[in-house]
């Protein structure tokens, strides 16, 4: 049984900074890369981030540069550090683990709950 909970979110003024924290159990954490999406009202979910049991990240484009994917083997846990935040990252932010394969990633099992992040003035 697979669990990701989700936390950290909350409202934020543009420009401000918030970290995200999942926490994983019942996976072989340091053996599936780990990744965040994010749905924002109206729009399909999108894959932001991942980050490899050794630490290689890629991003989208449209974090590029301010968000920042890490993880603790030892907690099981990824974060997602996220500055320069603007009103278009209004959106629910969910974890997901899996592997990199031809193409991207390959996500695995189920959805957790997901934490709001809300950036306005």
């Amino acid at each position: 049984q697979v669990h990701l909970v989700e936390s950290g979110g909350g409202l934020v003024q543009p420009g401000g900074s918030l970290r995200l924290s999942c926490a994983a159990s019942g996976v072989i954490f340091s053996l599936n890369v780990m990744g965040w999406y994010r749905q924002a009202p109206g729009k399909e979910r999108e894959l932001i981030a991942t980050v490899a049991s050794a630490g290689s990240a890629n991003y989208a484009d449209s974090v590029k540069g301010r968000f920042t994917i890490s993880r603790d083997n030892a907690k099981n846990t990824v974060y997602l550090q996220m500055d320069n935040l603007k009103p278009e990252d209004t959106a629910v932010y969910f974890c997901a683990y899996g592997a990199i394969v031809p193409g991207g990633f390959k996500r695995f099992g189920s959805w957790g709950q997901g934490t709001q992040v809300i950036v306005s003035a």
